[in-house]
Formats: C-alpha cells, sequence, structure tokens
C-alpha cells in the first residue's frame, strides 16, 4: 500500500482494524473515514464474518476495495449472499453450506507441468496446492482491462480454496 502511494505521489496513511470488531461492532465505527479498503489473506475462519462485512460496507459505499487471497474469497461470499441472495460460504467455513461459491479445488491443470494435477482422500491437502502463474485472458471493458491495459496475463495462484465454476453462470431461479 505505502509503494502504491509512493508510485502516485500520495501518503498513505493505514488504519488497522480487528475484523473480529467489524463482527461485533458493525463497520461504520471502523470504516467511515477511509478512502479504501484492502482485506488480506489468510486462513481460518476467525474474524470472516467481519471480512465479509467490510466487503459490503465497500461495496455498498463504493470505497475502493482490494480482496487479496481469503480476502477475494470473502467478496465471493459477500456478493453471493448479499446480491444473489444465496445461502453462500466457503466450504473451508462450511463444510455443509448450500452455495460453496468457494470450495477445495479436486482437479486442476498445471500450466507448468503441462498435466492434469489432482486431490484424492489420501492427498486432501499437504502439497497438493495450486502454485505459480497461470495464464489469465482478461475480458475487454472490464475495470480489469482498463487497469491491466492488456488482454493476456499472468495470474499468481498459491491456493487450495477457490471459485467454484458451478456459479459462474448464476442464474436468479438457484436461490
Amino acid at each position: 500500500m505505502i509503494h502504491g502511494g509512493i508510485a502516485n505521489d500520495c501518503k498513505v496513511e493505514l488504519q488497522w482494524v480487528d475484523s473480529e470488531e467489524i463482527e461485533i461492532n458493525g463497520p461504520e465505527k471502523y470504516l467511515a473515514e477511509v478512502d479504501g479498503i484492502l482485506v488480506p489473506g489468510g486462513f481460518g475462519y476467525r474474524g470472516i464474518e467481519g471480512k465479509i462485512e467490510s466487503v459490503r460496507y465497500a461495496r455498498e459505499k463504493k470505497i475502493p476495495f482490494f480482496g487479496i487471497c481469503l480476502g477475494m474469497q470473502c467478496a465471493v461470499i459477500e456478493f453471493a449472499r448479499n446480491v444473489c441472495e444465496l445461502k453462500a460460504n466457503s466450504a473451508e467455513f462450511d463444510l455443509n453450506t448450500q452455495a460453496p461459491v468457494i470450495y477445495l479445488m479436486e482437479k486442476w491443470f498445471d500450466f507448468r507441468k503441462g498435466k492434469i494435477e489432482e486431490r484424492t482422500e489420501s492427498s486432501h491437502k499437504g502439497g497438493t496446492m495450486r502454485l505459480g502463474a497461470y495464464p489469465c485472458v482478461i475480458e475487454q471493458n472490464t475495470n480489469a482491462s482498463i487497469a491491466y491495459k492488456q488482454k493476456d496475463i499472468s495470474e499468481r495462484h498459491r491456493h487450495r480454496y477457490e471459485f467454484n465454476n458451478a456459479y459462474k453462470e448464476f442464474s436468479p431461479e438457484w436461490a
């Protein structure tokens, strides 16, 4: 964040917020005066609902938002719940969720090895993580195309839990 400010000749003042406090007191108390919200990566359920509330607050108040790793996953969950009206969650936090919009990948193509990788019952976690840079084609006329200013980028991954493509073409009758 600081380096982004330097690149844009802007002083960045960080305000650290404990997402568990947002769960208790709501986001307004902590985020009313901010110009942007970053929800970083992390692991585990602790503070997740506060992170999701922070994402909702950013979306509704039109505050610039940056979700890194788990932060992006929280953004997907928030949108699925509050815009698509799904009873959504990540399978990491609720194995029985009605709408696992974030789920544990079981099969993926490893561009570095040139083959399909698979997670089985015996390799449920451990070293079974999609790692490295993967090609990503940016759709024209999107915020991403404006930001990247090119069609083909390399997207970095270090994840087990990812967006569940079963929800890619969401239809309201699924709710």
